[in-house]
């Protein structure tokens, strides 16, 4: 229950920030065009508190967090004395109204930066992208143990995150792909992957898993059994670089290189390195049965990856970081929408409101860094979508605003009265996936 109450919190904090921002976008530029604000609520339904400003604005908190609005003086909607007119929306003039309506996008974009911003200057601990044993499509196109991928197409992946997504992409776009690495030699070469083929199938979920790709984890002891071979010999911290000199990168390539050295029957010599310095010691392995299989055994467990590939920047070099990532991410953002129009990519990818709690609650397990970048891709996803040319959502206002600066005249009455049905008949169907996928999405 610890998860789910975690979830739900961190859903309504996520959301709280959000809808704050957007509609505080959309009351602070109606007030400067002198538009008489008549209610700031986040949330619908009933309100659980409410204060009537200074400036005459009631601002609300309501039940259902889902959401916000900033009700404005319109004589469309009720009644306005002559007097106040001019204080009316609908009375503004049509680029005043445009500038109204896009402030709430605009402002979760300004968000976004802002967070981004934030997240860097604080740095966001993640994985470097060294690659371990390759199988499948990695193995034919090359790949090798202690390859760090430095590039996929013309993305930079400093990161294992930064990889993931890129690989993701390429695998939706179904192109033959360039990746850029650095061997465990040092030297730069370039992989292709032939994503193109037609027998090649990867999913966006998972192309590591996908392309035979795994995880270079470090030969590094985590913990050693009291009764095994390795007790009193190796420590935990300790990193094993060579079996009976022969070089080890990997913990994946630790189990087979024991069995080939045991075979001599003599304690094997392992090369390690503890507090910094480099040392040999031999252990006498011991034969045992796993599953079904006999097997030489230290007697000793890895140890959990480190996260070592920080990003991290000063306040001013964090500033074009953050606008660099925002760039990137909407650029993502768009690219995967028109994959989904042209079903390049799964409706799958839609979330509702459970799968944002969850990820919501395990961004915020990861640390202030990780809760910052889900936050910032959440605000910049509304940005996006609240601009999409759907009636009842700001594009679609800032469309019929677009055509009556086009015609000179406003959007007739029953036009705007079809797009408003069109527009809730369509969001409803959105909500509906959404809440389908949360509720029987495939676990990847």
């Amino acid at each position: 229950m610890t998860e789910f109450f975690g979830s739900v919190w961190w859903l309504l904090v996520s959301l709280g920030i959000l809808v704050t921002f957007h509609e505080f976008g959309h009351y602070w530029v109606a007030r400067r065009c002198g538009v008489r604000v008549l209610r700031f609520s986040v949330g619908f339904g009933k309100p659980l508190w409410t204060r009537v400003g200074k400036d005459g604005t009631e601002y609300v908190l309501a039940m259902l967090p889902l959401g916000g609005y900033v009700k404005m003086l319109d004589d469309r909607e009720t009644e306005v004395a002559p007097q106040d007119r001019h204080q009316s929306f609908n009375a503004k003039p049509v680029g005043q109204r445009i500038a109204i309506v896009a402030a709430g996008p605009i402002a979760n974009l300004l968000l976004c930066i802002a967070l981004m911003w934030l997240m860097f200057v604080i740095g966001k601990p993640d994985y470097a992208p060294v690659m371990g044993p390759a199988q499948g499509i990695a193995a034919s196109a090359g790949f090798q143990p202690g390859d760090r991928l430095l590039a996929v197409g013309d993305r930079e992946t400093r990161t294992l995150t930064e990889a993931g997504i890129a690989l993701s992409n390429a695998a939706m776009d179904r192109q033959s792909t360039a990746v850029r690495v650095r061997t465990a030699a040092g030297d730069e070469v370039m992989r292709v992957l032939p994503l193109d083929r037609a027998d090649v199938a990867v999913s966006e979920q998972n192309p590591f898993r996908d392309l035979g790709l795994s995880l270079s984890d470090p030969a590094v002891v985590g913990t050693v059994q009291p009764d095994g071979a390795a007790a009193g010999r190796l420590q935990p911290g300790d990193r094993i670089v060579a079996v009976g000199g022969q070089p080890i990168l990997t913990y994946f390539e630790l189990g087979d290189a024991v069995q080939v050295a045991a075979r001599s029957g003599e304690p094997l010599a392992l090369q390690i390195e503890r507090g910094g310095r480099s040392a040999v010691v031999e252990v006498d392995p011991r034969m045992a049965d796993v599953q079904g299989q006999p097997r030489w055994l230290l007697g000793i467990t890895g140890a959990a990856r480190p996260q070592d590939a920080v990003l991290r920047f000063g306040p001013l070099q964090a500033v074009p970081e953050a606008l660099s990532q925002t760039y990137q991410m909407a650029s993502d953002v768009m690219r995967m929408l028109g994959r989904m129009v042209t079903g390049q990519a799964s409706l799958q990818n839609i979330s509702g409101p459970i799968t944002i709690a969850r990820v919501a609650n395990g961004s915020a397990s990861l640390g202030p860094a990780w809760f910052l970048n889900f936050l910032a891709i959440l605000s910049l996803s509304l940005c996006i979508m609240n601009l999409l040319p759907i009636p009842v959502l700001d594009g679609g206002h800032l469309l019929y605003y677009l055509i009556e600066l086009v015609k000179g005249s406003p959007v007739g009455e029953r036009a705007l009265m079809a797009g408003q049905y069109v527009g809730l008949v369509f969001l409803a169907g959105l909500m509906g996936l959404a809440f389908y996928n949360d509720l029987f999405r495939p676990s990847f």
